[in-house]
């Protein structure tokens, strides 16, 4: 079914707009931003009296305004002073944590927003009764909670419990000729696309506008679809490609650097592409059910921070599934690697990473081998055939033809493993390493190598590729000798200071701000040391700081897509039996699931994840899901709202503010939504029918889309 869309006359929507990240605006740049946001409030609120009162206008005034230029957040009334000797009691709710600038329902709102995937109906109340800091400590401790509902969910995708070596046999890639069927019927799916998209720009006007956002994100998709596509293909057919790291025409603040412009997963959110249907047998189904089983558990789970803190670390240590074989590897590395250490120690998980098949294959690591290697071995050889021969006696055997190709094909040091181990897992950038350290740390991890790639693919030292010489790593001699000196630097980097700073930061931009404070930083990486690197330690001097619950960080992130999509079907309390079309729409917001190809993974900037395109997607994607517009996902607005509201829209307006922003919007974005409520299309009255009856699913999807919603 197509979502429609609505036409402002006399605006256009350029496609550059939705392809272009939003730039990063300075404090210098603060106050004529929101002059300018002001002015384009005032513009809309007179364009919108003088037009048919279009859902567009609704959202492009309130996309001048939030997300990225400093949006007054809605704050609550203040209670009332109390006396001077006397000290407001806390709600028994919030005993045990710091907190004093945030009313409970405030409270429990952040925790849900910051270390869940927001709240479901009732899930506040719920919270209430257990105790705020009773519920932490139970999200602390996933293993104490019953995740039975969800695990019966997972059922559906056989592929997250088959070992690689299964996989790899029962998915195989297909054969030439099948690939190039495949792109042939690829390419005529777009060129039916483009001319559906053109019909779809057809100017007559009493054509329901159609996403303007699918016309600017298709356009500009087509070429980068090609692109990764030939990328892919290359990767699929020369596994042992290195990976490519960085992707230069694309703006590094944009919130898909390095991933696809165009949803992977196919341009309409409700069709199904063959290579991924359930009954299909290509490696792309293996990704498409990690994916739906990602969205299954972060909607379903009980075990709520665990899945935050999974999709933490693995975009901490990413790894881009159209890399060759890595799509037969990431189900292992997310199941056997990242899941079970979310709330271990720092050194197993890195350890883990390390000896990871698809972080092997990734940075390459499986190919880097001592340059002197094989030189070594020809000496092996020709001194084993010298005992055997003899220097008389019997004659020396014939000699075998030089190959030239062998020659070309000897392997030698690959470092893209070992920068990125300091630059972006342990250290940092600024985390005082050198050039010569990274020389150093990829000779230490020589010989780390994979057995059968394309059969089982086990980790696996080869002792013959391994440089036997020490090393000297930040000023400390490496020579334990064989697969020692690569744990040696494992250890050294893991307890680093540099190591505990960067990882405490890490964690404090993603659950505090963007912008976290230093003096929380400092206690947490104190904590880090203190701790032998333990995640869960860390996190509790994270939820129990107060800077975690100041009214600064209120609200203070910008959701990512996959946030989004998640948030919104947990606050419709939607039904889903089929995620896939959820895993689309993430992909079309920006953040394709498992498609980041640089190894930085997605950022967790706000910056990066605001921009014109991606605001229309948003609120297109709200519409759908609370519309019940979207396969496989059924919400019911009705009992949120109240049937009651139907009748009233002002009153329908008013509960869904109430239901899905705790009651706080401000009065600039209620009195935007206020001037949509006479709109034909949520009042679904017709001509000849004085009744009027109010479509809560399009007054829900449209709170959905407000800015409030779009921060956690």
């Amino acid at each position: 079914m197509r979502l429609q869309k609505f036409r402002v006359p006399g605006f256009r929507f350029r496609s550059s707009d939705a392809a272009s990240p939003s730039r990063s605006i300075s404090s210098e740049d603060s106050y004529s931003s929101s002059f300018r946001a002001q002015r384009g409030i005032r513009f809309f609120f007179r364009f919108s009296q003088q037009t048919a009162k279009s859902f567009l206008a609704v959202i492009l005034s309130v996309a001048c305004v939030p997300l990225g230029v400093g949006f007054p957040l809605p704050v609550a009334a203040a209670p009332e002073a109390p006396a001077k000797d006397k000290k407001p009691k806390q709600d028994a709710a919030l005993k045990g944590l710091p907190i004093t600038e945030l009313s409970a329902d405030e409270a429990i709102l952040h925790a849900l927003n910051r270390l869940a995937y927001g709240p479901r109906p009732g899930d506040i109340e719920r919270v209430k009764q257990v105790g705020l800091a009773k519920w932490i400590e139970q999200q602390l401790n996933p293993n104490s909670i019953d995740d039975k509902a969800v695990e019966a969910r997972l059922q559906d995708y056989p592929t997250l419990r088959m070992p690689t070596a299964k996989l790899i046999e029962e998915y195989p890639q297909p054969k030439q000729a099948e690939k190039q069927a495949e792109r042939r019927a690829q390419a005529q799916e777009r060129q039916e696309q483009r001319r559906a998209n053109a019909a779809d720009a057809a100017p007559p006007a009493d054509k329901g506008v159609q996403s303007s956002q699918t016309q600017s994100g298709r356009s500009d998709g087509q070429d980068a679809t090609a692109n990764s596509g030939s990328a892919s293909q290359s990767a699929a057919e020369n596994p042992n490609a290195p990976a490519l790291m960085k992707e230069p025409e694309m703006p590094p603040e944009s919130a898909t650097k390095g991933a696809r412009k165009r949803d992977a997963l196919g341009s309409d959110p409700n069709s199904i592409p063959r290579a991924i249907a359930d009954d299909s047998k290509r490696p792309q189904r293996i990704v498409a059910e990690l994916a739906m089983a990602k969205v299954t558990r972060a909607i379903y789970s009980e075990r709520q921070l665990q899945q935050v803190l999974d999709d933490f670390w693995f975009n901490h240590f990413n790894v881009f599934a159209g890399k060759g074989e890595d799509r037969y590897y990431l189900t292992s590395y997310e199941r056997d690697v990242i899941q079970p250490h979310t709330l271990g120690k720092f050194k197993d998980l890195l350890t883990a990473t390390a000896k990871s098949p698809a972080m092997l294959f990734y940075l390459d690591n499986s190919l880097s081998a001592d340059p002197r290697a094989a030189q070594r071995q020809a000496m092996e050889r020709a001194m084993r055939q010298q005992a055997r021969y003899g220097r008389f006696g019997r004659p020396w055997p014939p000699r075998p033809p030089v190959n030239p190709q062998a020659k070309k094909n000897e392997r030698g040091l690959n470092e893209n493993y070992g920068r990125e181990l300091m630059e972006l897992h342990t250290l940092g950038v600024d985390g005082g390493y050198t050039q010569k350290d990274v020389t150093e740390v990829a000779r230490s991890f020589t010989g780390w190598t994979l057995e059968k790639p394309r059969q089982y693919a086990d980790f696996q030292f080869d002792d013959r590729l391994h440089d036997p010489d020490p090393k000297i790593v930040l000023g400390k001699k490496i020579h334990a000798g064989g697969m020692k000196d690569g744990e040696q630097v494992i250890d050294l980097l893991a307890h680093h200071p540099s190591t505990a700073k960067f990882i405490s930061t890490e964690l404090a931009r993603r659950f505090v701000s963007d912008n976290p404070p230093a003096s929380l930083v400092n206690r947490m990486a104190e904590t880090f040391q203190s701790s032998d690197g333990d995640i869960r330690a860390v996190m509790k001097t994270v939820i129990w700081s107060p800077e975690f619950w100041s009214r600064e960080a209120y609200r203070a992130k910008i959701k990512t897509p996959f946030e989004l999509v998640v948030s919104a079907a947990r606050a419709l309390g939607t039904d889903v039996d089929t995620p896939l079309p959820l895993v689309q729409w993430v992909g079309r917001i920006g953040e394709p699931l498992y498609q980041c190809q640089p190894p930085t993974g997605y950022s967790d900037k706000s910056e990066a994840w605001v921009n014109t395109g991606a605001l229309l997607n948003r609120l297109n994607f709200s519409l759908a899901l609370a519309g019940n517009k979207m396969r496989g996902a059924r919400s019911d607005a009705a009992s949120l709202l109240g049937v009651d509201s139907s009748a009233d829209p002002k009153a329908a307006l008013d509960r869904a503010v109430q239901v899905f922003l705790g009651g706080q919007a401000a009065p600039a974005t209620v009195e935007i939504l206020e001037k949509q409520l006479d709109n034909p299309q949520v009042l679904r009255a017709r001509l000849d029918d004085p009744r009027k009856q109010v479509d809560l699913g399009v007054v829900a999807g449209l709170v959905l889309g407000a800015p409030e919603f779009q921060r956690r």
